[in-house]
């Protein structure tokens, strides 16, 4: 049998938990759902608000003392800053862009330029050509290798030859942007041309996020340790009180948490469970920066960096203008300082180092790093996104289908076209609230 759900969260090795910026009204549980949904994040929200718009009752159970997710906004300064999820993606095909621009939410475009720096100085005219054309040289490539079916092997065998010194970049921002080096990422999973038109929030995506949480039924810091989904209904218990009971239940938890808990009785079917335990863990962090002297001008610009031995793997800067930057670590460097032991104030020694390097040290004399985002240590998600490895693609219909006719799964590892995304999660609980309502209320509910 799995083993449950930890009830006490193992010791973080980030900074305090940070509390979000809006807290939303929440409703009380009803009596008797007909839905239970493991999670309050993106995927629950969505398959939330798609079951109770049908008229269907859910439960929302979180493990957590907050709504959203990976998807967290704080106020930092007076302004509103995400340490989770930031960019909205895929912009025609992201539902939460479609869904803020009808309720008024305060989209921007992120801009299409970057800076481009070479060594300690601003890339000149032709260098910043030849940065662009390798990374569309580099984009094409994969992307035409992922429109061939069943070529599931690693995204790094189709990287072309022939890039040059901007090569190494290259392979650096999209083993970033991937959650691994590209050579443990499938092939079907390059982020591939839907990734255009991003935008980001004015007042952050945690916050967007939470409000759409307003009215909804979640009971907070209710984390699930048991699932009984015998006999064609649910029970679930989360350590404390009477269980829960209804028809179905939709988990959206991290397939990263999944792999040790809740337990189900009777145990998920084998190709289930494997298709969980298959993914990789994606690792993707912020440390904010306050660093008025930048040398970067412009707002929402994301900053390439050649030529020196260590280099930010992503650097966004002045966000919505102001003197914040988000200094971003890919797995390389989360996992060297977890080796270190060094924690949080570790990661901010790292950080100013490398830019101290870059820029001077009289340049980060007014740098300050408030927060570092800890996915990877935070028990409730173990990790930024799923990854798929090469030869895993098949694992997300697999989870697709339901089982028993009573549990679903839904949550950004099973988006194809968002995976990684606070966008595919939301898509993705909004699809199992559609193939529920279609089991308890029939065509037209």
């Amino acid at each position: 049998m799995q083993a449950a759900t930890r009830e006490t969260p193992a010791p973080r090795r980030g900074d305090p938990p940070a509390q979000p910026a809006y807290r939303p009204r929440l409703a009380a549980l009803p009596p008797s759902p007909e839905v239970l949904i493991i999670g309050a994040g993106a995927a629950g929200i969505g398959a939330a608000r798609a079951l109770m718009a049908r008229g269907i009752p859910v439960a929302v159970l979180e493990a957590r003392d907050r709504v959203g997710g990976r998807a967290l906004t704080v106020a930092l300064r007076g302004h509103a800053l995400d340490l989770g999820a930031h960019w909205l993606h895929a912009g025609p095909i992201n539902p939460l862009v479609a869904l803020g621009r009808a309720r008024g939410e305060r989209l921007r475009k992120a801009p299409q330029d970057s800076h481009v720096w070479v060594g300690h100085r601003p890339g000149r005219a032709d260098e910043v050509r030849a940065n662009a054309r390798a990374f569309a040289r580099a984009d094409r490539a994969m992307t035409g290798g992922a429109a061939q079916p069943g070529d599931d092997r690693p995204a790094a065998n189709v990287l072309p030859p022939g890039l040059g010194p901007w090569g190494s970049r290259v392979a650096q921002v999209h083993g970033l942007v991937s959650g691994r080096p590209l050579s443990e990422v499938s092939l079907h999973d390059f982020p591939s041309m839907e990734y255009s038109d991003n935008f980001f929030l004015a007042d952050g995506y945690g916050n967007y996020l939470a409000r759409l949480a307003d009215g909804l039924p979640v009971a907070l810091a209710t984390p699930v340790t048991h699932v009984d989904w015998s006999g064609g209904r649910v029970r679930v218990e989360t350590g404390g009180g009477p269980p829960y009971q209804a028809r179905a239940l939709i988990v959206t938890a991290p397939m990263m948490v999944l792999r040790d808990g809740p337990s189900f009785t009777p145990p998920l079917p084998n190709a289930v469970r494997a298709a969980i335990d298959g993914f990789t863990t994606g690792i993707y962090e912020h440390a904010v920066l306050h660093w008025p002297s930048s040398p970067f001008r412009g707002r929402d610009r994301l900053a390439a960096i050649h030529g020196r031995r260590r280099t930010p793997p992503g650097l966004l800067t002045r966000i919505d203008g102001t003197p914040f930057h988000y200094y971003e670590l890919d797995l390389h460097d989360a996992a060297s300082l977890d080796a270190a032991g060094s924690g949080a104030d570790g990661v901010r020694r790292h950080v100013r180092a490398v830019l101290a390097d870059l820029f001077g040290h009289r340049r980060v004399r007014d740098l300050s790093i408030p927060v570092v985002s800890a996915w990877r240590h935070d028990p409730w998600s173990r990790g930024s996104w799923a990854v798929v490895p090469p030869g895993h693609a098949p694992a997300r219909q697999t989870l697709h289908d339901p089982v028993g006719d009573t549990v679903w799964f839904a949550g950004e590892a099973l988006s194809r076209e968002q995976w990684g995304t606070v966008g595919g999660a939301y898509a993705e609980g909004a699809r199992a609230a559609e193939a529920i309502a279609l089991r308890l209320r029939g065509p037209g509910a």
